[in-house]
């Protein structure tokens, strides 16, 4: 299993190509099916970040982190049940 750290590499490295995609692979399984959606208040330009592998359901959650410009962040303002994209009940490595 990858460690925290492994994770928050490999979130930089995605972090940093956004909006643009990347082809980082899961410090986990190594595919590439990792996913980042951002979550906030409208128009804070921050917000927590949810990061798994749709592959292995593993990932991290950061809170209060900064929504790059370009990314469209999910809203606070929304029902839990129709925020866009849906975030599945993926492992969150600690």
């Amino acid at each position: 299993m990858a460690t925290f750290e492994q994770w928050l590499d490999a979130y930089d490295i995605v972090y940093r190509a956004l909006p643009a995609a990347s082809n980082q692979p899961c410090p986990n399984c190594r595919r590439q099916a990792l996913r980042l959606v951002f979550t906030g208040p409208p128009g804070s330009g921050y917000g927590y970040a949810s990061f798994w592998c749709d592959a292995c359901l593993e990932g991290i959650h950061l809170s209060r982190v900064p929504v790059p410009d370009g990314v469209v962040a999910r809203s606070l303002a929304d029902a839990p049940e129709t925020r866009r994209p849906t975030v599945p009940n993926y492992r969150v490595v600690s």
